[in-house]
């Protein structure tokens, strides 16, 4: 069973719109969906109407939420400020998958693992599913 983290900007993603295709991460069979409060608030902050943090509220009751440890990042890996909380949750969650849009900040990181968790853009891994 994958334990997939979701960042921020996927959690605002499947919240934008009522058909957003990042919705179907929802219906996956045999995974868990992880994030953090970190990453709701981020995605909050960033949606502009009542409608979409309303979808953004329905969405996150079905997560299994943690924080990031207080620890440092794996050794040789750098990432901006904001982006440290995502990484340290997605390991403290043990997840299998650390699932991105944010190519400008993790994209270096995509398809390696870090501490035992995939980082992936969130399209590939729902087409390495199908």
């Amino acid at each position: 069973m994958d334990r997939l983290f979701l960042d921020a900007n996927v959690l605002f993603s499947a919240a934008y719109r009522p058909d957003a295709g990042l919705l179907s991460l929802w219906k996956l069979k045999n995974v868990t969906l992880c994030s953090s409060r970190y990453a709701i608030e981020q995605a909050r902050f960033n949606l502009d109407d009542n409608d979409q943090r309303a979808r953004l509220e329905t969405l996150t009751r079905h997560l299994h939420l943690f924080q990031a440890a207080a620890r440092d990042l794996p050794s040789g890996i750098s990432l901006p400020e904001k982006d440290v909380p995502i990484l340290l949750a997605a390991i403290e969650t043990s997840a299998s998958h650390l699932l991105t849009g944010d190519v400008r900040h993790f994209g270096s990181h995509f398809g390696r693992r870090i501490a035992d968790t995939l980082i992936l853009l969130p399209g590939e891994y729902l087409r390495a599913r199908t």
